[in-house]
């Protein structure tokens, strides 16, 4: 197939193309920048030039695929609620394209989002969003109901904290920095809260296969790790800084995390067994924290 992929030179998409390519797809990679449309090129892929706030370039790269995976997201959580809008509006741009058609889509949303409305419950794949009023990021997942009401071959991937030995892992990589500027590394209560994780080569395993078998309106859970604690997350994070390590309070965490605090403050684990069963999918990459005690935490 001939696959238009957002996000292409990001952190899981410049994972996902080779894999995409390497199973004899050809991919066709959005790109904002010079940069990046030379890594593509370098890559073996093509180059389509555009982003998220153009909704015209969206446009002409789904009009030429034969299947879209929607990597690209703008994380910047000071403006959350207005970037999952943004989102919202991708998706039904690229869906409208793909009306009446079976060609398949892949849209991008995060076990978070079960997490923050069910603290303590292992989220699975059946579990719906609780909507965009009670979670902005849940904005995606609506777009993709609405579209798969229309008969939009659509399915949603929930992505854990995806890591490699390279300082990233979702939400876990600006914990770091915010703890470096804070000089204190910080969990809430016990530190007990868990987040689920995935190696980033596991990830990108997912989405081809997701691509290739993808069921309308279903949900892949992209999980590896169930669960890591925060204490194990943070005390790996604070021996890599060479910092204290402190337990505060729930009150005291939009003080240290900012934007964050909604996230530390909850348990949020979840199982991708449906998935793996579903794909033939079974992760087999490093743990977050092995892959916490290789980073290089200058550069954060």
């Amino acid at each position: 197939m001939r696959v238009f992929v957002t996000g292409a030179t990001g952190f899981i998409g410049s994972h996902t193309v080779p894999e995409l390519l390497k199973a004899g797809h050809t991919v066709l990679g959005m790109s904002r920048s010079d940069e990046g449309a030379k890594a593509l090129a370098a890559a073996g892929a093509q180059v389509h030039r555009g982003d998220i706030y153009d909704l015209d370039s969206i446009r002409k790269g789904a009009e030429q695929a034969e299947a879209v995976i929607h990597l690209a997201f703008n994380h910047d959580f000071s403006k959350f609620a207005e970037n999952a809008e943004t989102d919202r509006k991708v998706i039904t741009t690229m869906g409208e394209v793909l009306k009446g058609s079976k060609r398949p889509m892949l849209i991008t949303s995060g076990t978070g989002v079960i997490g923050v409305s069910k603290p303590g419950h292992v989220s699975t794949e059946e579990d719906r969003h609780p909507g965009s009023k009670a979670m902005a990021r849940a904005a995606s997942e609506e777009a993709a109901d609405a579209l798969a009401e229309q008969g939009v071959r659509v399915g949603v991937v929930r992505l854990p904290q995806v890591h490699n030995t390279q300082n990233k892992a979702g939400l876990v990589g600006p914990l770091v920095t915010l703890a470096k500027k804070a000089g204190v590394a910080v969990y809430v209560g016990d530190g007990s809260a868990r987040w689920a994780a995935a190696h980033v080569s596991d990830v990108a395993l997912l989405y081809r296969l997701a691509i290739e078998q993808c069921e309308a309106g279903a949900r892949y859970n992209a999980v590896g790790e169930e669960g890591v604690s925060m204490k194990a997350i943070v005390e790996t994070a604070a021996k890599g800084l060479g910092l204290p390590v402190k337990s505060i309070t729930k009150d005291e965490a939009a003080t240290y995390l900012g934007p964050f605090a909604m996230f530390a403050t909850h348990d949020m684990p979840a199982s991708s067994a449906k998935t793996q069963q579903r794909l033939g999918w079974t992760p087999k990459g490093p743990k977050l924290i092995e892959d916490m005690q290789q980073w290089d935490y200058s550069q954060f």
